[in-house]
Formats: C-alpha cells, sequence, structure tokens
C-alpha cells in the first residue's frame, strides 16, 4: 500500500500585511474552491497545515467536505525569511532565494537558512507518514517550505521547481513506507 501526501501551496494573498495573518484575496478564495473541487475524490484521511492563514484557508473546505477541522503544525509555516513579521518583497525575496537554494545555512540575522526550515519541517512529514500510513492526507503549505520537504526526497525539486510552481498548486506525492515514489502535479489538469 502507498500513502499519498498533497501538497497544496496556498493561494494568492495580498501582497501587504503580517505572513501569519494575511488572508487569501478574492481569486485566491476562488481557487480554495478549485483546490477542494480537485480532492473532493481523492479519499482524504486527514488535512493538515501552516499556522498561516492563507495555507488554512486553502485548504479548509477540503476538510470541512470530510466532516474534519484543518490539524495546524507550527513546524510546517514558511521559511522565516527575516527578523520581522511582514512579508518580504519579491524585489528583495528572489535574491534570498537564489543565495539560500546556493547555501542551504544561509540566513539573513534573526531568520532561519533553508537547512533549519527543512529539518523541522521533514520532521513533521515523517511523523504525518507514520501517523497516516496507507492513507491520502493534504498538507497546507507555502513555496519555500514545500519545495524544501519535495527536495529532501528529490534534489530535483530545487529553486527551478520553486520558480515554476502557481498559487495555488497540488503536488500529489506517493510513498511506500518513507521512500517517494512517485509525484504528480495535479493543478492545472482538470
Amino acid at each position: 500500500m502507498s500513502t499519498f501526501v498533497y501538497m497544496v501551496r496556498h493561494g494568492e494573498s495580498p501582497k501587504e500585511g503580517n505572513e501569519r495573518t494575511r488572508g487569501l484575496t478574492q481569486k485566491g478564495h476562488l481557487d480554495a474552491q478549485r483546490v477542494t473541487d480537485i480532492l473532493k475524490d481523492e479519499k482524504i484521511a486527514a488535512v493538515v497545515s501552516s499556522p498561516y492563514r492563507r495555507s488554512i484557508l486553502t485548504v479548509k473546505k477540503v476538510a470541512e467536505q470530510i466532516g474534519q477541522e484543518v490539524i495546524v503544525y507550527e513546524d510546517l509555516k514558511e521559511r522565516i525569511f527575516s527578523s520581522e513579521d511582514n512579508r518580504v518583497s519579491d524585489k528583495e525575496l528572489v535574491p534570498l532565494l537564489e543565495k539560500s537554494f546556493g547555501d542551504s545555512n544561509f540566513a539573513l540575522e534573526g531568520a532561519e537558512s533553508n537547512a533549519d526550515c527543512e529539518k523541522r519541517a521533514i520532521n513533521v512529514l515523517k511523523e504525518l507518514l507514520e501517523t497516516f500510513r496507507d492513507k491520502h492526507i493534504v498538507i497546507g503549505s507555502h513555496g519555500a517550505v514545500m519545495t524544501l520537504m519535495m527536495g529532501y526526497f528529490d534534489c530535483k525539486y530545487d529553486l527551478d521547481f520553486l520558480h515554476s510552481t502557481s498559487k495555488p498548486d497540488i503536488y500529489r506525492m506517493e510513498f511506500k513506507e518513507k521512500e517517494l515514489v512517485d509525484v504528480r502535479r495535479l493543478w492545472g489538469i482538470k
């Protein structure tokens, strides 16, 4: 049997505001309904998420559809790019990502490195693979942390992959025990 993990990158969110509390734009809410529609026949057993509001809102209707609440894991939050709680601008983020994916231990003062982010998120993913063995689970996520978790299992999930993803996006990862055996993109297919 296999365990299926559906990595769901959050929908479009406002460009300003606090990282933790920013919600979704109107387009983000519409896309969250599409995420729910895409996953409705996937036999989802549990929905977990980053604690950030935009991630929870993107997968909340999937949880409601199966009669459950979203299970929040603090360690699934997005990588901490700066010591502030506010969003890093796209202009600042691109070179920061390039440097971070070139040196996994690089971090601005008071922030987190790719290595640190990957370690905390992979610990949660391994726990989920054990807890929900042979089941289907959804993880509400973010671009960088999703890429780092996927890249832990296969190095082709790198900065170029991150740049190729959309908001939202869905990747179905199939595991045999804790070995990744297949990844399929579901967003944009149905």
